[in-house]
């Protein structure tokens, strides 16, 4: 009979400790959520680009390239990563020729066509338009340029044949480097 009491209030304060300890400050717990939020975010660029659904092309394609290797290593990258959209307004022989492994040196030409040594902000962009006289010559990781204009604020892409890319979300951070979602897909020469 005397153990009744016993378990019980064991039982009692068992319940209670959980609630004792998991009481944190105020700054405490915006520690700790800042600690978690900083570790489901993604880190390099390629993370990046795998975790947004809308650039899941562009991720295959520097996948299958092998270009993605080159990118999680050290150093800093400007991507300017194509939509969905604007891979399918691609001819789809094409991009299904690109994802071919005969192609692979064209598939890695063409992807790293759209990568900079280098982070790049938008402002850095817009000073070197500025400073250009309007234009700035941007070299890309394949060897080509991607000439920058300016379209009142907004930045404007054009490749070697003439095809220009609005940037429509700008400055995505990455640890290596910085992503520029286009909406039209920039092609070598």
């Amino acid at each position: 009979m005397f153990e009744a009491p016993k378990i019980i209030l064991a039982s009692a304060l068992l319940a209670m400790l959980p609630a004792c300890s998991s009481e944190l400050s105020k700054e405490e717990q915006e520690i700790l959520d800042t600690r978690l939020a900083d570790e489901q975010k993604p880190t390099n660029l390629i993370a990046v680009l795998q975790g947004n659904p809308d650039l899941s092309t562009a991720s295959t394609l520097i996948g299958l390239s092998g270009v993605g290797a080159e990118l999680s290593d050290d150093g800093t990258f400007t991507a300017f990563a194509a939509t969905n959209e604007a891979y399918n307004k691609l001819d789809a022989e094409f991009l299904s020729g690109l994802m071919h492994s005969d192609n692979k040196d064209e598939l890695v030409k063409v992807t790293k066509f759209e990568l900079v040594d280098g982070s790049m902000t938008t402002a850095d962009i817009a000073k070197a338009v500025k400073d250009g006289g309007g234009t700035a010559s941007i070299a890309t990781l394949q060897g080509g340029m991607i000439k920058a204009t300016m379209d009142g604020d907004k930045i404007v892409l054009e490749d070697g044949a003439g095809n220009k890319a609005n940037v429509i979300e700008a400055d995505v951070k990455s640890s290596n480097g910085t992503i520029h979602i286009i909406d039209a897909v920039l092609m070598p020469e």
